[in-house]
C-alpha cells in the first residue's frame, strides 16, 4: 500500500550523490533508519532493491517502505485513551493527570504505553510505542507518540526547530514581576538528591518563555513555552523564582492539598511539523477540570 510508503523524487540538482548520501544530506534521515530499510529491502528504485552505494539519477523515484516487524516488552492494557487527532504516521493523546507515561521498576503496568499498545492491537495496526514527547505522572495534557520508525525520527529531529512549540499552562503561587519574560536558568541533576532537580551553574543550560494571562488574588495563570526540554524545567523554574506551582509537593510549599491533588499543570498546546512535510500541526487540549477548580477558589 503506497500509504505505507514514502516516496522521494530526485531533482537535477540532486543527481550524482550515492543513495546513502541523498537519503541522509538531502532527505535528513537517520543512519540508524537508513541502514535498517537497507539491511531490509525496504528501499526500493522501480520496485527494485537497491543498495546505499546506488548513484541516484534526477527522476528517480526512491520507495522508503514503513512497515518492519518489530515487538515491545510492554503488556497491552485497555485505557481510557483521549485521542486528539490521529493519522497513519501518528497519534497525539491528552494524558490524564496521575498516569506514567512508560513502564518503570516503580510503575511496571497502568502506564500510557500499555495502553497505547492496547489501542493500537484493537485496531488490527502493528505498531510500537515510540514516545516523542514525555510528561510527568501528575503533569497533564498533549503527548506525541510516532507510529513508525520514519514519524518518530522526524519529529525528535525538528524537536528543535522554531517550527516544535509545546506550551503550557500552570497555576503559581505569588506573581511574577514582569508580564512576561524568559527564564533562562541552568538545570542541573545531583544524584544524591534523586529526582530533584535544582538550578545550578554546573547544570544543561534551560530556557522558559512566560506570559501572565490570568491574575488571582494572590496569585497567577501563566502560559510557558519552552525552548529546550530539561526533566522538571518548568517546576524547577517556577520553584527558584519563588513562584512555585499550585500542588508541587516536591518543589512546591506543600500546604495546597486543600486546593488541588497534583500540581497545577497543563500541556495545552503542540505546534510541530508533520513527519510527511505537507503541513504544521496546531493542536490544543481544555484545561481539565481539576485546574478549573483551583482557580475558582483561589479567584
Amino acid at each position: 500500500m503506497e500509504e505505507n510508503k514514502i516516496i522521494f523524487k530526485v531533482t537535477h540538482e540532486e543527481e550524482g550523490l550515492k543513495l546513502r548520501a541523498y537519503l541522509k544530506k538531502v532527505q535528513r534521515l537517520s543512519s540508524r533508519l537508513i541502514k535498517g530499510a537497507a539491511l531490509s529491502g525496504r528501499l526500493e528504485i522501480d520496485h527494485k532493491r537497491v543498495k546505499l552505494n546506488h548513484i541516484v539519477k534526477a527522476g528517480e523515484s526512491i520507495s522508503l517502505n514503513l512497515i518492519k516487524e518489530e515487538s515491545q516488552n510492554i503488556e497491552p492494557e485497555e485505557m481510557d485513551i483521549q485521542v486528539v487527532y490521529e493519522d497513519k504516521d501518528i497519534i497525539v493523546v491528552n494524558k490524564k493527570p496521575g498516569v506514567v507515561v512508560h513502564p518503570t521498576r516503580s510503575y511496571p503496568n497502568g502506564t500510557l504505553a500499555n495502553g497505547l499498545l492496547y489501542y493500537f492491537r484493537e485496531r488490527g495496526e502493528n505498531c510500537i510505542v515510540r514516545l516523542v514527547s514525555r510528561l510527568d505522572m501528575d503533569t497533564s495534557g498533549l503527548i506525541i507518540v510516532g507510529k513508525n520508525q520514519f514519524a518518530h525520527m522526524c519529529l525528535a529531529r525538528d524537536m528543535k526547530s522554531e517550527n516544535f512549540e509545546k506550551s503550557y499552562i500552570a497555576v503559581i503561587h505569588g506573581k511574577m514581576d514582569a508580564r512576561e519574560g524568559i527564564i533562562d536558568l541552568p538545570i542541573y541533576r545531583n544524584e544524591e538528591a534523586g529526582i530533584k532537580r535544582v538550578v545550578d551553574e554546573r547544570g544543561q543550560r534551560s530556557i522558559t518563555h512566560y506570559k501572565v494571562i490570568d491574575d488571582f488574588k494572590n496569585d497567577q495563570l501563566l502560559n510557558l513555552t519552552l525552548e529546550t526540554g530539561r526533566t522538571h524545567q518548568i517546576r524547577v523554574h517556577l520553584s527558584y523564582l519563588g513562584h512555585p506551582l499550585y500542588g508541587d509537593t516536591l518543589y512546591g510549599l506543600g500546604d495546597d492539598n486543600q486546593y488541588i491533588k497534583r500540581q497545577a499543570l497543563h500541556a495545552y498546546r503542540l505546534k510541530f511539523p508533520h513527519p510527511r512535510g505537507d503541513k504544521i500541526m496546531e493542536l490544543e487540549s481544555d484545561i481539565p477540570q481539576d485546574i478549573i477548580e483551583l482557580i475558582r477558589n483561589i479567584r
